[in-house]
């Protein structure tokens, strides 16, 4: 199957059945557009980056920006929000496979985040499967036919969809304009803004979507810079689009402000992204020899360093008129252990049961059978008000605050395994091209073996690594576990019925990112560069 691209456009992969439809001549021409206009400064701003980690490392701490502080203390608020984006008690996210999309629509949350980032391991195939799937669900055809022949179709209610395309960070390999590689970010917005953007707006919810892994004020200008062409490429009012944007970076929590001005014509407010934020601490205090996380089990969101950006973006989102959105409970229900199944949903409800009193207007779930739980906790605090804006939080928070990385300890060999076991087993996952898996009774993502990779490789470095019998966590010791906690991913993975050609794989990739003294920026990135 041939298409006709635009001049100076190629695409290096199969077109398999009804990916024209998406890669057609104006989709690609509005992509192309896009990147030659805006790759340069996404490029500075990747650079810009690499500076600023490597004064992090030469020790410079971060702090609020002098330069920004007119924006802070300013009177100004987000544009108003449309009717569909006003009530998200629930939002539910996954990644863009067919059934996914359909029992997520279905579950009963307010609103839904497709995923063509974390949860969504970025082969081609996927990727534009994904936006086949989207332009069917956005016009309510999309239908799916399991393996016994159930059938599975959207009901009449239905959540409230938002698109979470891929970070600045990160390429598409497949398509390159001019020679060059495309933004996976553009690539995916620009695919699913063109065919699908006119269409939600006739029917009253979107274009709406999530902006992940943001480190400054300036790569959410960039984004809103992308978002007025694009809209005028379509003859869309300037303000149509709206998007939330994940605070999962450290150094994002020092501008959650700025980046609601910069956004705040198209601003839906800002969500805490916890398990992003816990790698992005260890990513960026990685040479710091003060700083050494406890076990992942024991970073809470109660937790001081946690607690304190989850306060700080409620404080900023109401004092703006922007939604505060809650982040992950990444338990899922367990079918065979009633007593383990009754301490998930516990688990879920404490975290709700805070989220809503802490001024959260709404909050994520990973599972279908959660949203009850949430809602209702949400319920009980909100009552039917949309919101809690009229909850101002008075706390002044510091650089301080936001850089007490605390838990140090317990670190434990159980822990170590953990994060071995779950690392392996989620790379094998993503490399057979599943990003969103079930692991240990919890929904798992890309964030969860970036941390796990990144506390074993600081466990290392660090002279804190060190096990609560006294023990210092060494390659060596790290060499010596791999092998038999790859054996116990199998032994799970075969009992599922699952093909493990992929995990010993995986666990050389593990072991490589783990021990390699030159820390990799993201697992995803080599991933990336050797799938198909």
């Amino acid at each position: 199957m041939s298409l006709n691209l635009p001049a100076g456009v190629q695409v290096n992969a199969p077109i398999h059945p009804r990916f024209d439809e998406i890669l057609t001549h104006d989709a690609l021409a509005l992509v192309a557009k896009l990147h030659r206009a805006f790759e340069p400064r996404r490029q500075e701003l990747l650079k810009k980056r690499v500076e600023r980690q490597a004064r992090i490392d030469a020790g410079e701490m971060p702090d609020f920006l002098p330069e920004t502080q007119a924006i802070r203390e300013g009177d100004w608020k987000i544009a108003p929000l449309p009717k569909a984006l006003e009530r998200r008690r629930t939002e539910i996210t996954g990644p863009v496979e067919a059934k996914m999309i359909i029992n997520a629509y279905n579950s009963g949350a307010d609103s839904y985040m497709t995923d063509f980032e974390d949860s969504n391991s970025p082969n081609w195939f996927n990727q534009i499967q994904g936006q086949v799937n989207l332009k069917d669900a956005i016009r309510r055809q999309i239908s799916y036919v399991n393996e016994v022949g159930k059938e599975y179709k959207l009901n009449d209610e239905i959540a409230t969809l938002q698109i979470r395309p891929r970070g600045w960070h990160l390429d598409e390999k497949h398509v390159l304009i001019d020679g060059q590689r495309v933004s996976g970010g553009i690539f995916d917005f620009g695919l699913v803004f063109f065919h699908n953007a006119k269409e939600q707006i006739a029917r009253g919810a979107g274009p709406f979507y999530y902006l992940p892994k943001m480190e400054s004020h300036l790569e959410a200008r960039l984004w809103n810079n992308i978002f007025v062409m694009a809209q005028n490429e379509l003859g869309i009012p300037q303000g149509t689009i709206k998007a939330t944007v994940l605070i999962e970076t450290v150094l994002a929590t020092f501008e959650m402000e700025e980046i609601l001005y910069e956004l705040r014509e198209h601003s839906a407010g800002l969500n805490a992204g916890r398990w992003d934020y816990i790698f992005s601490c260890i990513k960026k205090f990685k040479k710091n020899k003060n700083f050494c996380l406890a076990n992942r089990g024991a970073i809470t969101m109660e937790v001081p360093f946690m607690r304190s950006y989850a306060l700080q973006l409620v404080k900023v989102c109401h004092k703006r008129g922007a939604p505060a959105m809650g982040g992950m409970s990444a338990l899922i229900p367990i079918k065979n252990d009633p007593e383990a199944n009754e301490k998930a949903l516990a688990g879920i409800r404490h975290d709700k049961t805070r989220d809503a009193r802490d001024g959260f207007d709404g909050g994520w779930v990973a599972h279908p059978g959660l949203v009850p739980i949430a809602h209702e906790e949400f319920v009980k605090v909100l009552g039917d008000k949309p919101n809690q804006w009229e909850k101002q939080r008075d706390e002044v928070f510091t650089a301080k605050d936001f850089l007490n990385f605390q838990p140090e300890q317990p670190i434990t060999e159980t822990g170590l395994r953990n994060n071995i076991n779950v690392g392996i087993h989620y790379l094998g996952s993503w490399l057979a091209g599943n990003g969103c898996v079930p692991i240990h009774n919890l929904m798992e993502d890309a964030a969860t073996a970036e941390i796990s990779r990144s506390q074993v490789w600081q466990w290392v470095v660090s002279p804190k690594g060190k096990l609560d019998d006294g023990r210092k966590v060494t390659a060596e010791l790290v060499h010596g576990l791999i092998p038999e906690e790859l054996a116990k991913v199998k032994a799970t993975v075969t009992a599922q019925g699952e093909d493990t050609a992929t995990y010993d794989q995986a666990a050389g990739i593990f072991e490589k990112m783990s021990l390699d003294p030159n820390y990799p920026e993201f697992l995803t990135l080599p991933l990336y560069e050797a799938m198909d």
